[in-house]
């Protein structure tokens, strides 16, 4: 068995810690808690103890103005940005070592908004990139067991993509952000992040791209959303998370709020 085949067989729930869903069956335990985040850039205190708590297949929408701190926050998670102060904690464990090796090994994903794809790659090559497989006893690349795993994973995710040999240059926005989650989403992670994985999509491919994050919080990943893309958020979020000038505001359940309260909020009242 592979290490990748390995990784699969785990999923994100793997091992003896490992429990049912509790609460609505889909939405478990804490799995991430973020506790007392401070980041200042300079003279600029961006966070100022921020709290976040995202359970076990919840999808919670991040939200606030430009200047909130939403990205900084994921950008710590993922272990791009490092905290002046706090604590992060993955199923109760401290996240061990910073940076976004250590973040990958305790299973945070993030999908930046540029996607961080290869244009002049094909389907499979953007999926397996940096972690190609090879043939045994060999050092040539294993293009075809490549090629029928690329498929297999599309088909899981429900993601139309039929031809993993097509550039992914050519293809539509909306393909190209199913590809990058579906990337991040082989490696079987916790947590998934998405920056902004709706911006300047058809409203077609904007309900795809949706569709995939329900599909992927059903496998027990919890997600969390960072969209302007308001009204989406009430499609497919399980809660609002608001930050106002890099601390805590409110925290709003959909059923409980609508478009204008969730403005309203975003701007601090």
């Amino acid at each position: 068995m592979t290490d990748l085949d390995k990784q699969r067989a785990s999923g994100p729930d793997a091992g003896p810690d490992a429990g049912p869903d509790t609460g609505s069956g889909r939405i478990g335990e804490p799995r991430v808690e973020m506790r007392g985040i401070t980041k200042s850039f300079g003279a600029l205190d961006v966070l100022r103890g921020v709290d976040l708590t995202v359970r076990r297949g919840e999808v919670v929408g991040l939200v606030g103005d430009n200047g909130a701190g939403k990205s900084t926050l994921m950008k710590m998670l993922a272990g791009a940005v490092t905290p002046d102060r706090g604590e992060i904690r993955v199923d109760g464990v401290p996240l061990a070592g910073s940076g976004p090796r250590a973040a990958r090994a305790a299973g945070i994903e993030m999908v930046y908004q540029d996607l961080a794809l290869c244009n002049d790659v094909d389907v499979a090559g953007n999926l397996f990139l940096g972690r190609e497989l090879y043939r045994p006893f060999s050092r040539r690349m294993d293009t075809k067991r490549m090629h029928e795993e690329a498929a297999k994973d599309l088909a899981t995710l429900h993601i139309r993509i039929t031809d993993t040999r097509r550039m992914v240059g050519a293809m539509s926005g909306g393909q190209r952000q199913a590809i990058a989650i579906a990337r991040a989403v082989t490696f079987e992670p916790k947590v998934l992040v998405l920056d902004e994985p709706t911006a300047a999509l058809a409203a077609r491919e904007v309900e795809m791209t949706l569709q995939l994050i329900r599909d992927v919080s059903a496998r027990g990943v919890s997600v969390v959303l960072i969209t302007h893309r308001l009204q989406d958020l009430f499609e497919v979020a399980d809660r609002f998370v608001v930050l106002h000038e890099g601390v805590n505001h409110r925290e709003l359940a959909p059923a409980e709020t609508d478009l204008g309260g969730l403005v309203t909020a975003m701007m601090g009242k």
